[in-house]
Formats: structure tokens, C-alpha cells, sequence
């Protein structure tokens, strides 16, 4: 079992969000506590009025609303009297068994869950402190709650979800709207809190992993200029496909206000964070001469997943790499200029077959090479009479770019400032003068 306890401003909007999903038909009313009369006789008025009535004794109150999600592991499969006696039980160890609340049962993804409405004012109007509520009070009632109902306790006794997330299978999908819906906000409710992103590009970068975009439409359209946004479902090439969904529609409110403010929060990224991208595709240039396809599967097995950005002519203008490991996400301009996608394009196709053979030709010459060989030795070791006839020196080539700097290391030493050279020791009595 996990708890998630939220506060807000208005316990309206929370209301209505948990009774628009009874309309959708992927929620609903299983109970209440502290009404009048019971549940199934309450019309919609009856059960906002009991919360509004109660918080005007104590208008001074702005963070008035509290909203809880009680998440079980989807293993589980309990009734509807077994959720609200946990439901009675839990709010009553965290200081809310007075207080008029309701009860909702959801059905919109993968494992079973109950949501929790209620208000922090209480009859006498005083305030509820909601200060460390979470570790304080909500943590030891889930622990006594899970031995007392044989419930399957939560991993590492953290205050959050352990269901992994997988990437959205569009065949599968329903395309009405309440499925769309909950496909998107299963991705977008891991994606948003847990990846480092910095821009439209970074996000989506993400999201697209699960078949998921984040539209804010044509510079010239009305949603662009409006700075609406739109969430979609992605097919298997990249297409949106279904109904398009309106951020604000979705609990978490992610529009684009939301982004812009995670965008300046996730500006600064780890050092070791970009490190560990950056060793990633070195290596892999390193190893061997590898094309764009298999640069993209060897960093996949480092856990980093390489996404494109292509123009309406299907060219490559961008590139971005996610780090599911560090959870972070880098343009490649982010990384450097020769992390960009020109620069990684121009590196999978700057040798040819020929320059290959090459290269492996030095590789082997190499070998014969010792510390005492000295530079005009390895020169002719490795070039024979194209060194001598300088048909490697200036070359465009690899081994004409060896030679140069092999040349160019030789000719320097003998360029040496006389400050400093090495000076023989003089012995003690010795003059300069012989």
C-alpha cells in the first residue's frame, strides 16, 4: 500500500476532477464520511456544500483542500467494503476521522487505487496542521494498516509509486477519449516528476518512448499563440493518432505554464550526468567503425536511447539522447559540438572501406613499434618510401595526419628555448672555462 497526500487551494477543482471520472465511467462514489446521509442518496450539490459550509468558519484558511491516493499493488483485488474500512481506518490515524470526506474508487490504470477528498478546517474552525503529516502520521498508519488488512506493504517504505511504467501499445488502445486519457496520464504521471528535461525537444524526446507528444500546434496556429497545449497518442511511426486531449483536462494540470517552470528547474544538469552520455559515444566511435544504426543499439544497451529530430524532407536536424539510467535528457549541442547531429553523422560516415583497411594497417604496424624507435624510424615503419618521397605529409588522410604530427612533434624538440634544455650538473670545483 502507498499513500500520496496533496494540499491545495480549492476543493472544488478536486471534487470535480474525482466526478468527472464518475461520469466517464472509470470511477466511482463507494462512500463517505461524517455526512448526514449515506452516499448513494447524495445528489452532486449535497456533497460539495458539506465542504463548502465547513471552510467558511475559517476563511483565513487558503490551503484548505486535501486529496489522497491510496495505491495497492495490482496483485490485489479487494472489495468495495474492504476499501472503506481502510479508507475509515487510515484517516482516523492520521488525525481526519472527524472530518467530512468521500471515498472514490477508480478504474483508470494499472493497478487498483481509492481517492480520498477532504478539507483541513475543522468544525470547531481550526486548522488541521498538514506539516509532516506524510512522515509523521500517514507513514505509521500505513504500515499498521497493511499488517491489519494482509495488505502487500510497500517496497522501501517510500511515499511513492513502485509500478513501472511500459511503453504504450497503440493496437491496444481504444481510441475514445477516456482510454486515450488514461493511457496518456500513465506516462505523463512518471515522465513529468522523474526526467530531467529543459525544453520542448528534451520532453518530447522522452515521451515519444511511450508513443506520446506534447503539441503546442503551428507557430501560426490559434493553440500556439493562445499557449495552449495538447497531449497525443503516437503510432508505431511516429504519427499522432486518436483524439487529441487538452492539458488542462488532466489532474496534474500539466499545461504549458507547468512546463516552462520544470524547464527552468532542470536547466542545470550533473557534470558526471552529461560524463556519463559523453564516455557512452566516445566508446562506442572508439571500438570500431559503426554506422548511425548500430551507434543507436550500442547505446541502447548503455541504457541511453538515441531520438532524431527530421524535417518534412526526412532529414536529420537534431539529435537528443535520453539517459533512462540518470534519468536525463541532452540535446547534443547540450554535450558538445561533436555530440551534435551533424557532427555524429559526419563521424559514422568519415571513413570509407578503403581508409578502414588502412587504419587497421597502422593498427598492426603499430605493434612493432618500441619506446627507443625514434620518430624517423616510425615514419618509415609505417609509411616505407611514401614517407621518404612525402606523399603521406599534408594529406587529408589518417596516415597522413599521423605523419604530420609525428613531423611536427620531431621538428618542435629541436626548437627548444636554450632556458629549457637540459643542463649538465657541473661537479663542484669545475669551471665553465676548459
Amino acid at each position: 500500500m502507498v499513500a500520496i497526500i496533496k494540499t491545495g487551494y480549492s476543493i472544488e477543482k478536486v471534487f470535480y476532477y474525482n466526478e468527472n471520472k464518475v461520469k466517464e465511467n472509470v470511477a466511482e462514489c463507494i462512500g463517505a464520511g461524517n455526512y448526514p446521509i449515506d452516499v448513494d442518496k447524495m445528489g452532486f450539490n449535497v456533497k460539495l456544500n458539506r465542504f463548502l459550509k465547513q471552510l467558511e468558519l475559517n476563511e483565513n484558511v487558503k490551503r484548505n483542500s486535501v486529496h489522497i491516493s491510496i495505491n495497492f499493488d495490482p496483485s490485489e483485488n479487494h472489495s468495495k467494503e474492504k476499501l472503506m474500512a481502510i479508507a475509515d481506518d487510515y484517516m482516523e490515524k492520521i488525525g481526519f476521522g472527524q472530518q467530512p470526506y468521500l471515498v472514490y474508487q477508480h478504474h483508470d490504470s494499472g493497478h487498483p487505487h481509492i481517492h480520498l477528498i477532504s478539507i483541513n478546517v475543522q468544525r470547531d474552525g481550526t486548522r488541521i496542521d498538514m506539516q509532516n503529516i506524510g512522515k509523521n502520521r500517514s507513514e505509521p498508519a500505513r504500515k499498521e494498516i497493511e499488517e491489519r488488512f494482509g495488505l502487500v506493504k510497500a517496497q522501501g517504505n517510500k511515499n511513492s509509486l513502485d509500478f513501472p511504467i511500459k511503453p504504450i501499445i497503440t493496437g491496444k488502445i481504444q481510441y475514445g477519449r477516456s482510454e486515450s486519457k488514461k493511457a496518456i496520464t500513465n506516462v505523463l504521471g512518471q515522465v513529468l516528476s522523474s526526467y530531467k528535461y529543459a525544453s520542448f525537444p528534451e520532453l518530447n524526446a522522452v515521451l515519444k518512448q511511450y508513443n506520446v507528444l506534447a503539441d503546442r500546434g503551428n507557430e501560426d496556429s490559434k493553440m500556439f499563440k493562445a499557449k495552449g497545449l495538447m497531449y497525443r497518442i503516437l503510432d508505431d511511426d511516429g504519427k499522432p493518432i486518436g483524439v487529441p486531449i487538452k492539458a488542462s483536462l488532466f489532474y496534474n494540470k500539466p499545461t504549458l505554464k507547468f512546463l516552462e517552470e520544470k524547464f527552468a528547474s532542470n536547466k542545470t544538469n550533473e557534470v558526471s550526468d552529461i560524463r556519463r552520455v559523453k564516455n557512452a559515444i566516445d566508446m562506442a566511435f572508439f571500438r570500431t567503425q559503426i554506422s548511425l544504426t548500430e551507434l543507436v543499439q550500442l547505446l541502447q544497451k548503455e541504457g541511453i536511447n538515441t531520438v532524431f529530430r527530421k524535417n518534412e524532407e526526412g532529414l536529420v536536424y537534431g539529435i537528443t539522447y535520453v539517459d533512462h539510467t540518470t534519468k536525463c535528457v541532452f540535446n547534443g549541442s547540450t554535450l558538445g559540438k561533436q555530440y551534435s547531429a551533424k557532427a555524429i553523422q559526419e563521424r559514422c560516415a568519415s571513413t570509407n572501406p578503403s581508409e578502414q583497411k588502412t587504419t587497421n594497417l597502422v593498427s598492426k604496424k603499430l605493434h612493432e613499434i618500441t619506446f627507443e624507435t625514434s620518430k624517423s624510424e616510425i615514419l618509415t615503419t609505417l609509411f616505407g618510401d611514401d614517407f621518404r618521397d612525402n606523399k603521406y605529409i599534408g594529406s587529408s588522410t589518417i596516415m597522413g595526419q599521423l605523419a604530420e604530427m609525428l613531423m611536427q612533434s620531431e621538428q618542435t624538440a629541436y626548437y627548444l628555448p636554450y632556458e629549457l634544455r637540459n643542463k649538465k650538473k657541473k661537479r663542484r670545483g669545475q669551471s665553465n672555462n676548459r
